[in-house]
């Protein structure tokens, strides 16, 4: 992975002028993370087979004026934030307007999928973005965690903090609470 560092002075809409407006690598996925805009390569298979199964479960149980998203940009500007989650589930009226890029508090719920190089990143700082978004719930499926690969659900965002609502190891289950009501078998995440 690597980053840019936008120059001292500069605010905001010019940080996000030039994340939109520069010729980033194809395929690649690049956010700003507190201030800083950093290029991380494509995902790895077993990365993108585990968001499948998650946004493939979604799908059966999100309303019809709702989306699931795997590219789509979300912005938390008090955390000098724009985000590229890899699951967003928002209505689909939040997408209708011009832009590459949705407020995240229009956001119901966020997923996160660790890799290797941008770990730190998902654990930390995009936390505390989501929940300083007020985004209602966020999944984290940490295959890196240190004593082996976790699912953890937060919630209750309060500031830049979230309350752990469940944690579990992979082969767990995990229950999505309203307006979800879903419960992810993660044992299908072993064999991603």
């Amino acid at each position: 992975m690597s980053a840019l560092a936008a120059e001292a002075g500069q605010g905001w809409d010019d940080v996000v002028r030039l994340w939109h407006e520069m010729d980033w690598p194809e395929g690649c996925k690049v956010e700003i993370i507190e201030g800083i805009i950093t290029v991380a390569p494509s995902p790895a298979n077993q990365h993108n087979s585990i968001a499948e199964m998650i946004q493939r479960r979604l799908y059966q149980v999100i309303p019809e004026d709702w989306g699931v998203y795997q590219t789509q940009a979300v912005a938390v500007p008090a955390r000098s934030g724009m985000y590229i989650p890899d699951l967003l589930v928002a209505p689909k009226a939040a997408l209708r307007g011009p832009g590459h890029y949705i407020p995240a508090p229009m956001a119901e719920l966020v997923v996160e999928i660790t890799s290797q190089s941008n770990a730190n990143h998902d654990r930390i700082a995009k936390c505390a973005g989501y929940a300083t978004a007020g985004v209602p719930l966020y999944l984290l499926v940490d295959r890196w965690a240190a004593g082996g690969p976790t699912v953890t659900l937060y919630g209750e965002p309060s500031d830049s903090v979230y309350r752990v609502l469940r944690a579990a190891k992979f082969g767990d289950q995990m229950h999505l609470p309203f307006p979800f009501d879903l419960t992810l078998d993660t044992d299908e995440f072993l064999l991603g």
